[in-house]
């Protein structure tokens, strides 16, 4: 039986790294944003229902992101519209993955999925890992990153839960100050899931 590891955490929290831990060690890793952009590439399962829904998003035989972003800040339904019809691609693909990974004898399977918790998705895990760091820290990264500005980080903060809030709902907490700490925390993470698999 694989072990549903959920992992989450806010931007520039470190999440990607912390994800990278997981592989080195082995486990499969299932990463959301990696999925929809399957889903939305020129014969991907999205590509056919968001295209018949938002047509101008459709290009080269895909859906393009940057045609379909212009489509949801101009009308403030069709976020709502978007996500009935790609999130139970995704979560198809989630399931397919975990199914996978079992038949591989994975002990452990890690889903990357940055709103974990703002889709109700900590249902179906099995124990939740959020990658955390201090405020200032995680707004130096954030606007190191190219075409950053002040506004979009606040925006997209916005539409994630508050860091605190994430921390107490966490089984597990990944400190990302430093790579040795994070590390660390990766290897007890994996230890006591292996250790409660065999008790």
């Amino acid at each position: 039986m694989s072990f549903r590891l959920g992992l989450t955490g806010s931007i520039g929290m470190g999440k990607s790294t912390a994800a990278q831990m997981f592989i080195a060690r082995g486990y499969p890793l299932w990463d959301a944003d990696a999925a929809v952009h399957r889903l939305y590439a020129p014969g991907g399962a999205a590509v056919a229902p968001v295209s018949a829904a938002f047509p101008t998003a459709l290009l080269d035989g895909g859906i393009d992101r940057a045609a379909l972003k212009a489509v949801l800040a101009a009308d403030p339904g069709a976020l709502a519209r978007l996500e009935a019809i790609v999130h139970p691609l995704v979560a198809a693909d989630r399931a397919a993955f975990i199914e996978q990974a079992r038949q591989n004898d994975a002990r452990i399977v890690v889903l990357d999925i940055p709103l974990l918790f703002e889709t109700g998705a900590e249902t179906q895990m099995d124990g939740v890992a959020v990658v955390s760091t201090d405020a200032a820290t995680q707004r130096a990264r954030v606007l190191a990153r190219p075409g950053m500005t002040e506004d979009a980080f606040e925006m997209i903060l916005s539409r994630q839960m508050p860091d605190a809030e994430k921390r107490a709902r966490a089984d597990w907490i990944i400190p990302s100050d430093t790579m040795q700490g994070a590390e660390d925390a990766v290897a007890a993470i994996c230890a006591e899931i292996l250790e409660g698999q065999d008790a």
